[in-house]
């Protein structure tokens, strides 16, 4: 056992998981820190974006892991903090996102506007100001 601080990295649940891990490269400059794949193709994805990481799955049933496709929602917001929130809302729309909200500066002191992603995961993008 290490004497590393813990941890707190979210698991995404998706589907098409091998498509989401290239989405969210493309989308958030995400790195790939490890990828297992299934003989089936599906696939446990661990990504980083600057000095945070997250995880990425396909979604699996019989372990009581869903997609917001099959919630028909996520219980989750996943929020990505940036120097520049325009630049990144614009690659996220270029990549596939989809605008919920612009970015704008909000009353509570942030820049900030939110996408949700082709899998149903939503993400606001933003900076305290």
């Amino acid at each position: 056992m290490t004497n590393a601080a813990p941890k707190l990295a979210p698991m995404l649940s998706v589907r098409r998981g091998k498509q989401a891990v290239e989405f969210y490269k493309t989308a958030f400059g995400a790195k790939e820190l490890f990828l297992i794949e299934s003989p089936d193709g599906n696939v446990v994805a661990q990504l980083g974006v600057g000095e945070s990481e997250f995880w990425v799955a396909d979604e699996s049933p019989e372990n009581l892991n869903f997609s917001p496709e099959s919630m028909g929602g996520s219980t989750t917001r996943m929020v990505l903090v940036v120097e520049n929130p325009d630049a990144a809302f614009q690659t996220a729309i270029a990549a596939g996102a989809k605008e919920i909200l612009p970015v704008e500066d909000k009353e509570y002191g942030w820049r900030v506007g939110r996408v949700v992603d082709p899998y149903g995961h939503h993400w606001e993008i933003g900076k305290p100001l």
